[in-house]
């Protein structure tokens, strides 16, 4: 493949990777709880960074050395996420209460730190579906790995747009509307737990991971 094509191809698919549901619920729940675009911003930058490194270490070690991922471990990756969003949604329900009885915002390192163990998570996660739709695509290990880091390029790309595009009309509305962020905060918190409930019920009992024989499709 051409290597100007292997580059475009490896962007878009990260950019487009960037907007799969688990990773829009969880990160714009995490941004939910600033008030200010840049730090939004450097959020998704952050959960970006853990994303991309996760994928493509654990990616490249598919690549280069035939890593197998059995059934039962690709789901306890996957579901790793499904317990992640959990934790979100209901840390941002609770500093909706702290943040009424004036407790503060939790914006800050902490914040940084929660977002990039989120990418993390969601990178090891999806590192072995990428791998193999590389190795599908690119037969060359040096130009699979290549692509890999420019696919997860174009993820951190994609994840800081769409946290700066969340974040522009969220501080727009906190600065004309006080109680809209205290909203905005319980409303992604809730998506977010309810999203990671459905997700954990799929992955464990509708993909098998709890039951005898499970069924495991990276994706």
């Amino acid at each position: 493949m051409n290597p100007l094509a292997l580059v475009g191809l490896g962007l878009l698919l990260g950019l487009r990777h960037a907007a799969d549901p688990d990773h829009v619920v969880a990160v714009t729940a995490i941004a939910a709880r600033t008030r200010r675009v840049l730090p939004a911003t450097w959020l998704g930058i952050v959960w970006g960074l853990g994303h991309t490194l996760t994928l493509f270490a654990v990616g490249a070690g598919i690549i280069l050395f035939n890593w197998a991922v059995p059934a039962r471990v690709g789901l306890t990756l996957e579901f790793g996420v499904a317990l992640a969003l959990i934790l979100v949604g209901l840390l941002n329900l609770r500093r909706a209460r702290e943040a009424t009885a004036g407790l503060g915002d939790g914006a800050g390192r902490p914040l940084a730190r929660r977002a990039f163990a989120v990418g993390l998570v969601h990178g090891v996660a999806g590192s072995a579906a990428v791998a193999l739709l590389v190795l599908a695509t690119v037969r060359d290990p040096r130009w699979a790995c290549g692509y890999l880091a420019v696919f997860g390029l174009g993820t951190l790309a994609g994840m800081t747009l769409i946290t700066t595009g969340f974040a522009v009309p969220v501080a727009a509305a906190a600065q004309r509307w006080g109680g809209s962020h205290r909203l905005i905060r319980v409303s992604t918190g809730a998506l977010s737990l309810v999203f990671g409930i459905w997700l954990a019920y799929r992955i464990g009992w509708h993909d098998g991971l709890f039951l005898a024989t499970p069924d495991w499709t990276p994706r």
